[in-house]
């Protein structure tokens, strides 16, 4: 210090407090909405070999079963007793079964009709659930409630019971299965996305659309629903795969569908009677479709997870 200073300029002036911006409320919801790119996802994927496996496998069934045909067409319409049940051999790969139809051709139209079935339930269950859950979990309180009273009373009911009665009473169609797979299946979604929306809702960019005026309805289309992508997404492979095993199980029973048209339940459940026989190529070529492909499904679920979820980042 030196005496030409004054003393009064040793003296750090007081600075006002420097306070941190307020955080635009339209760049939370932007950070919030925006979505990964689809060459992050598919480099997720590509690291992820069980995911990858699983998606080859689905991809090989579905050209099995739709392309398939094209390939190698096969009467599968008039019955031809006189070759019935013959093993495999030249002219027939995999056989035929008890009516004479070419059992690799009817394995491929089976699966046309049990994926086809299988997408339409889950289509239905997943649309219908997420958007019930979805509503349930943003409105809280009595409303919320009063419908998942609705879910748990629906869901104490025996599924298989119920649509055992249906397809007892009613002659089964491809669209009649979907719907009434679709119409109980959507329960379990419904509280899944209703859990995922009581966490969310208290989030940042839910609070910021709400003070910039946005109601209920863009709440839950445009912010809650694309940040539960996730579960959605695993949720529809989980539900295919379902209503494949629900309609193998209803073949297996005897209610599936009705000739001409089959599905690989009911192809299970015919070579089940002849199993004493060791007519091995009714049973093991079936099941191993319906069990790949519920494999392939949970497998790809698993991966689409983890890459679409966008709070996996």
């Amino acid at each position: 210090m030196t005496a030409s200073q004054p003393y009064a300029s040793q003296q750090a002036e007081p600075q006002p407090p420097v306070s941190a911006p307020e955080p635009d409320p339209t760049s939370l919801i932007a950070v919030t909405r925006q979505p990964r790119s689809f060459r992050a996802v598919l480099r997720t994927l590509a690291h992820n070999r069980l995911g990858l496996t699983g998606g080859i496998m689905l991809a090989a069934l579905f050209l099995f079963c739709f392309i398939g045909p094209l390939v190698y067409p096969t009467n599968q319409t008039e019955v031809d007793v006189l070759n019935a049940a013959l093993p495999p051999g030249e002219g027939y790969p995999l056989g035929t079964d008890s009516n004479g139809f070419d059992v690799l051709g009817r394995i491929m139209l089976g699966g046309q009709v049990s994926l086809q079935i299988g997408l339409l339930a889950a289509v239905i269950a997943t649309v219908f659930g997420t958007i019930y859950g979805a509503v349930a979990g943003l409105i809280g309180g009595a409303v919320d409630g009063f419908m998942m009273r609705i879910v748990d009373v629906l869901l104490a009911i025996p599924f298989m019971f119920f649509v055992l009665i249906l397809s007892a009473k009613f002659t089964a169609t491809p669209v009649s299965l979907a719907l009434v797979i679709g119409g109980f299946s959507w329960l379990v979604v419904a509280r899944l996305i209703r859990s995922e929306v009581l966490s969310l809702r208290v989030r940042e960019f839910v609070l910021a659309a709400r003070l910039m005026g946005a109601g209920n309805r863009r709440i839950v289309l445009t912010h809650l629903i694309p940040n539960t992508i996730g579960v959605i997404i695993v949720n529809i492979t989980l539900q295919v795969a379902d209503a494949i095993v629900v309609m193998a199980a209803l073949g297996f029973l005897g209610f599936g569908l009705s000739y001409p048209v089959t599905d690989w339940g009911s192809q299970l459940s015919a070579g089940v009677s002849f199993i004493a026989s060791d007519y091995w190529w009714l049973i093991y070529p079936v099941g191993g479709c319906i069990v790949l492909t519920i494999l392939s499904l949970n497998l790809l679920g698993d991966a689409l997870r983890d890459a679409i979820d966008r709070r996996s980042e």
